[in-house]
């Protein structure tokens, strides 16, 4: 018997419709803080502040997964100094993870920061996110460092990098 995923579950092959991978627009700003929101409890989720200010850095870029013209996630990293590069966030609407739009969000981060010359990523996930960090270590990442109580000044997290080649 064939497995299906949460993303089967949800719809019928037959009703699956395509999603874009496009770089983020100012238009997406609201959808994909109201996200953030959703995918992060308070204090930990970006204020609209601290996410315009990531999207407004220098080196950083970032891409959206549009369907049926509803945003179901999106990926903001940048570049750190000539070599390194830096994912700030990923977040997927709950009802299309496990659906493969946080790895295509990623490949398309990871294809950018090659061609800006970056050879080895970095990024932070709580080690209570056992979801995030076995999403990770699946896309290739290995954990470096514990980071203690790095969240809200309570929570510890991962340091996980990647080397791009």
């Amino acid at each position: 018997m064939p497995v299906t995923d949460h993303c089967d579950s949800i719809r019928a092959p037959a009703q699956l419709s395509p999603v874009v991978i496009r770089a983020f627009q100012l238009e997406d700003f609201e959808n994909a803080y109201r996200l953030d929101q959703s995918c992060y409890p308070p204090g930990i989720a970006y204020s609209r502040f601290e996410l315009a200010e990531f999207l407004s850095l220098a080196g950083a870029a970032a891409w959206v997964g549009e369907e049926e013209g509803t945003l179901g996630g999106f990926i903001i990293v940048r570049r750190a100094g000539r070599r390194r590069g830096h994912v700030v966030t990923l977040d997927v609407r709950e009802d299309r993870r496990r659906c493969g739009l946080g790895s295509r969000l990623l490949a398309a981060a990871e294809e950018w920061l090659r061609r800006q010359g970056v050879r080895r990523v970095w990024l932070e996930t709580a080690v209570t996110n056992h979801g995030a960090v076995a999403f990770w270590e699946h896309a290739g990442f290995h954990t470096t460092a514990l980071l203690s109580r790095y969240y809200l000044g309570r929570e510890d997290a991962y340091r996980m990098e990647k080397e791009l080649g």
